[in-house]
């Protein structure tokens, strides 16, 4: 019962105060639209991509998280565009987030190992709560839950939902040895709310910033002929914020074609929010397999918060395909040269 009503009461407060940060995945880069705009067409070829996690399943109040995306590049304009999809369901589906993202990109190419990328987005999105998997405060006594229906104005409402539009924007410096990118979504900060409350509930913008490096070792680049004997070291990072919270991924991949292997950390130790609670929030292991054009990976997040280990931690699958695509001889030699470094996971 206590369980359920801690859940009815955070629920709730979404509900009365709607703000809602994004979902978040491990494999960021196994969701390259996802995580920066300017990646739309980034496999220089048409490509496919899955992604599921399931955020704390041991829990009620778990985040389900579905994101499907296209992307081509079209070399004779040096841009690429991108379509993605996300669904979020928050709380067994008593909130639920659905997106549509529309995606740009153009490719600046400053000498034959360096290029910039310059990303857009548009995004039309949907928010939606199922108020009837809620208990209100008029259905419980010192007694505890009775059962009865509630007479609570928020409950009346019916089930209420709010369309939005969003706007984001992104930049990528890239070579063969290393990248670095920034990403800022929901610059246009659109309205969240449900109601309508006195300080307002716009969606606070969400900022990132990228960054790694690629060191390939025992004589195989992974460029060129070698896309599937590549065998390199990648340290990276990836720094996000929204409102008042900030997050810090740090890790490292190993790759050994045709499997990656991983491990992150994730949190802000040094940084404490309320209650003198410490920022650690988990301990990522992923393993990804690749295959000429089919990409595979695996990751659990170990929860090393104050949730622990009876949330269950966090699943998340990711699944990419990239077609056959045999360009002109004119362009063959700058899909060659231009393919993005940074890891596929």
């Amino acid at each position: 019962m206590m369980r359920r009503l801690a859940f009815t009461f955070l629920l709730g407060l979404c509900l009365r105060v709607g703000y809602a940060q994004d979902p978040q995945f491990s494999q960021f880069y196994a969701n390259p639209l996802y995580l920066n705009p300017a990646f739309a067409g980034g496999d220089l070829a048409p490509r496919v991509m899955m992604n599921y996690r399931n955020q704390w399943p041991g829990l009620s109040a778990n985040y389900v998280t579905t994101s499907f995306a296209v992307d081509h590049y079209f070399s004779n304009v040096n841009s690429g565009v991108g379509l993605m999809f996300v669904n979020d369901s928050q709380g067994t589906g008593s909130l639920r987030s659905s997106e549509v993202s529309g995606q740009y990109s153009y490719q600046l190419r400053f000498n034959e190992s360096t290029a910039l990328r310059m990303g857009l987005q548009g995004t039309y999105g949907n928010r939606r709560a199922n108020l009837s998997d809620l208990t209100f405060g008029d259905q419980y006594t010192n007694r505890g839950f009775t059962g009865n229906a509630t007479a609570d104005p928020i409950a009346l409402n019916g089930s209420p939902s709010i369309h939005y539009l969003s706007f984001s924007t992104g930049l990528l410096l890239y070579s063969n040895k290393y990248w670095i990118g920034v990403a800022a979504h929901h610059i246009n900060r659109p309205e969240q709310g449900f109601f309508q409350v006195a300080d307002g509930t716009r969606l606070p913008l969400k900022g990132s910033l990228h960054a790694g490096l690629r060191i390939p070792f025992g004589g195989y680049t992974g460029l060129g002929d070698e896309l599937d004997r590549e065998m390199s070291i990648s340290p990276a990072i990836n720094y996000k914020f929204q409102g008042k919270y900030d997050q810090l991924d740090l890790g490292v991949y190993v790759t050994y074609s045709p499997i990656v292997l991983g491990l992150w950390y994730r949190g802000l130790p040094i940084k404490k929010y309320v209650a003198n609670i410490s920022n650690r929030e988990s301990l990522i292991a992923l393993v990804g397999y690749r295959h000429d054009r089919f990409s595979f990976g695996y990751s659990y997040d170990i929860t090393v918060s104050s949730l622990g280990l009876p949330s269950g931690g966090s699943h998340e699958i990711s699944l990419a395909y990239t077609f056959d695509y045999e360009p002109s001889p004119r362009k063959r030699r700058v899909k060659k040269d231009k393919q993005l470094s940074c890891p596929k996971f």
